[in-house]
């Protein structure tokens, strides 16, 4: 089946159709590095990661872009108040940023961009945009013309006749119109700066993310996604500046945004005070726990954020867990790879490779219906319930181990995109550990077809020193823990 995604750009589902043969370009709006991400700014990083690694695991091959916004008004704000320089904010920030979402179990994007390392592409663009009269410069400033771009409000669904100055709008007596918006801010005493045409300055902060985005993507890519709270003005302003420099029809194909992280009914942020650090968080609560708190829920619904809700996700999470570390210890070395249908069939068993083999293509057609994650961990815990019966009325023949080994790289298969499963027992990871010892059996094969008998025996006799004994059949080796 196809993958259909909710474009905002057209407010409904679209089937997803790359605009490139050879990769899929994905832009993601990065953090302000001026502080730690809080629990809200979380939801995006996972909820971007797990659709990239969804579409992965579907064979795309995928361009991760994420920018990381080193020059603002608030890290300019914040290094005054500590009596440092902007540049060591931002770097203190943007390492904690790494370091908190690599405990999260996030992939690390393709490229991280900094703004910063970009202002020569910035000043090109800008550049353009004045010669095809999109932009004007004013007093050192120079801002976007709206009036200009016959498509603006075409993600938001504004009116350019309706919009009003207002919370993201500055009010300037040197802009044409209230709704243009700055490109290039005329630099102020004592903040950091950088030379240009109209003097020395620094970027506004909706054309760091169009020059970044066309630089590692193109013109036009595919996905771009980021918070509810973007779609204005950032990323209508976003579309304006790429489509007029470029004079392309499409910037992002499908634009994709997550809802909000509400405390007590609203909008979290720091701007309000009612935030709690990820970092905070994650010293109470696991990223297993974290990431299906957020998962539970649709990325374009709001979540209501409550203790309640995370002991709720722990109290799964470790449901989870601990059916898939059952079924690592049932069926150790065992790989699944088998054809159900050249095996011989009890009723039981065809019954239950037939009920999890539905599950999974529910599952994937979760996946699938604009990465439905709350419908296809609905079906992950129905194989839960599943296994867990089948396990417990008595599985304990080698073919049936065999299916319970095929149901757990099914597992594996799903915590590949959704991060979920906490694999870990007495500091052993088992996926990890189990294609370890796959390479091991294997060259013990090789050792001993080439008939070198004395080094096979001893790499047996020295795992079994350690503590795992392998077992040879007809239908190849295995590996179980000593017990």
């Amino acid at each position: 089946m196809s993958i259909t995604v909710f474009n905002t750009l057209s407010g409904k589902k679209e089937e997803y159709k790359p605009i490139n043969p050879d990769y899929s370009g994905f832009y993601v709006c990065g953090p302000t590095v001026y502080d730690y991400f809080h629990i809200g700014n979380a939801r995006p990083f996972i909820v971007f990661d797990v659709i990239r690694r969804f579409l992965i695991f579907r064979g795309y091959n995928v361009r991760y872009v994420m920018n990381l916004t080193d020059i603002d008004d608030k890290i300019i704000n914040r290094a005054k108040e500590e009596g440092v320089t902007s540049k060591e904010i931002a770097d203190r920030y943007i390492n904690a940023f790494f370091e908190d979402i690599q405990k999260l179990g996030i992939r690390p994007a393709d490229v991280y961009s900094r703004a910063t390392d970009h202002v020569p592409e910035i000043i090109t663009i800008i550049k353009k945009l004045i010669a095809v009269d999109a932009a004007y410069a004013t007093a050192g400033d120079v801002f976007f013309d709206v009036k200009q771009f016959s498509r603006y409000g075409q993600l938001s669904k504004k009116k350019l006749e309706d919009l009003q100055a207002g919370k993201r709008i500055a009010v300037d007596e040197l802009k044409k119109n209230p709704a243009d918006f700055v490109l290039w801010k005329k630099a102020k005493p004592g903040e950091p700066s950088w030379p240009s045409p109209w003097g020395n300055g620094r970027p506004g902060w909706h054309i760091e993310c169009s020059a970044m985005s066309m630089k590692f993507l193109g013109n036009s890519f595919d996905f771009h996604g980021g918070g509810q709270d973007l779609i204005f003005p950032h990323h209508e302003n976003e579309i304006a500046q790429s489509c007029a420099s470029s004079g392309c029809d499409t910037f992002a194909k499908y634009w994709l945004h997550n809802g909000f992280l509400d405390m007590k009914g609203e909008k979290m942020s720091k701007s309000l005070g009612n935030f709690i650090t990820a970092r905070e968080l994650m010293e109470i609560y696991p990223a297993s726990t974290i990431r299906l708190f957020y998962l539970q829920k649709h990325y374009r619904g709001p979540i209501d954020f409550s203790e309640d809700g995370l002991n709720a996700a722990r109290t799964t999470a470790e449901r989870l867990a601990l059916t898939y570390k059952k079924l690592a210890r049932l069926t150790p070395g065992y790989t699944g790879d088998f054809e159900m249908e050249s095996r011989q069939q009890t009723p039981r068993l065809k019954e239950f490779h037939h009920r999890i083999s539905t599950l999974d293509e529910e599952l994937i057609a979760a996946m699938e219906d604009d990465f439905n994650t709350p419908g296809a961990i609905g079906k992950l815990f129905d194989i839960v319930r599943e296994v867990n019966k089948f396990i417990d009325e008595g599985a304990a023949e080698e073919q049936e181990k065999e299916v319970l080994a095929w149901v757990q790289g099914k597992l594996d298969d799903y915590d590949r995109f959704l991060g979920v499963i906490d694999k870990s027992q007495g500091g052993i990871d088992h996926e990890r550990m189990d294609a370890v010892m796959r390479a091991v059996i294997k060259l013990r094969h090789s050792l001993r077809k080439e008939k070198n008998w004395p080094l096979a025996d001893q790499l047996r006799d020295g795992l079994t020193e350690a503590g795992i004994i392998l077992e040879d059949s007809p239908a190849g080796t295995t590996w179980r823990w000593r017990k």
